[in-house]
């Protein structure tokens, strides 16, 4: 049938196409990784976004936004305590597993990769991976909105008021925890209401953060999206941008998006079946 000869020559097309990636990853000096939610949904992150995405009655455009915090901090800590704790069963897969692999191989040759993620569970760092730029902030930091100190915090409950709280079940009931019990900073003196240190919907990428990865995006000569649609904004400027500069971009994704016509690659399928060998040590290594 018609489908079936269309699959058999996407599968050789991508033969083809991992043989001549490989050449491309072999001679790269700055290799930039650019990954998404995809790469999180394999290990079973939740995204709480579109289809079946919701918390209680709600999804993440709903709770994680600055209007919904000014108005109820409870609600919105309740919704970041349970994504850390479902944080703590998850592992990184074999994805994540490669790219940290990959940046540690390549840093024995003198070569870099930098990864740039959209990703705010840490699944990264705890592949190993060392050279990581969180665009959107991370899960197990706080930020002081009082003093504004930035801080990793991984304990579990973040504070007694949210021990067993958090239930996503649409029946639960809202904590209403009074502002002083939620998380504060212990800053001396200050005892400000901490916020998760995440960007939310309609607030800007740190500007210091941005800028550097401008920098590795400029000197990248390979660039990797993994994961992610490129039609969620910053890689959606991001990885054109490369390609703009004749840059080969291999796009590791479920299904061809807006983008995809722009660039030399592009490898549909689960991240984690397609990225470890196209990140395997070339012949040509000499490590």
């Amino acid at each position: 049938g018609k489908v079936s000869a269309c699959t058999a020559h996407a599968a050789l097309l991508s033969m083809f196409d991992l043989s001549n990636f490989c050449e491309d990853f072999a001679k790269a000096k700055h290799v930039a990784i650019i990954t998404g939610a995809g790469v999180s949904a394999e290990s079973g992150v939740p995204t709480f976004r579109g289809q079946g995405g919701y918390w209680r009655k709600w999804q993440a455009q709903d709770l994680a936004t600055p209007e919904a915090f000014s108005r109820d901090p409870s609600l919105v800590w309740e919704f970041y305590h349970y994504r850390r704790e479902v944080m703590r069963s998850k592992m990184p897969n074999p994805a994540h597993l490669a790219i940290a692999k990959c940046e540690s191989r390549l840093s024995k040759q003198g070569r870099s990769v930098v990864i740039i993620t959209q990703n705010i569970d840490e699944l990264h760092h705890r592949a190993g991976s060392k050279h990581v730029y969180e665009i959107h902030g991370s899960l197990f930091k706080t930020r002081c909105m009082s003093c504004g100190e930035v801080k990793a915090n991984h304990k579990s409950p973040i504070c007694p008021a949210l021990e067993g709280k958090g239930e996503p079940d649409p029946s639960a009931k809202d904590a209403r925890i009074p502002v002083q019990h939620l998380p504060r900073c212990d800053g001396s003196g200050c005892n400000g209401l901490l916020r998760p240190h995440v960007v939310w919907f309609g607030e800007t990428l740190d500007s210091d953060i941005l800028t550097a990865v401008e920098q590795e995006l400029e000197k990248c000569d390979l660039c990797l999206v993994v994961g992610t649609s490129s039609v969620v904004y910053p890689a959606a400027m991001f990885a054109p941008q490369v390609a703009g500069r004749g840059v080969p971009v291999a796009e590791f994704n479920m299904e061809c998006t807006p983008a995809t016509m722009r660039f030399k690659y592009h490898f549909e399928g689960p991240c984690g079946v397609t990225l470890p060998p196209a990140l395997e040590r070339h012949e040509s290594e000499a490590i």
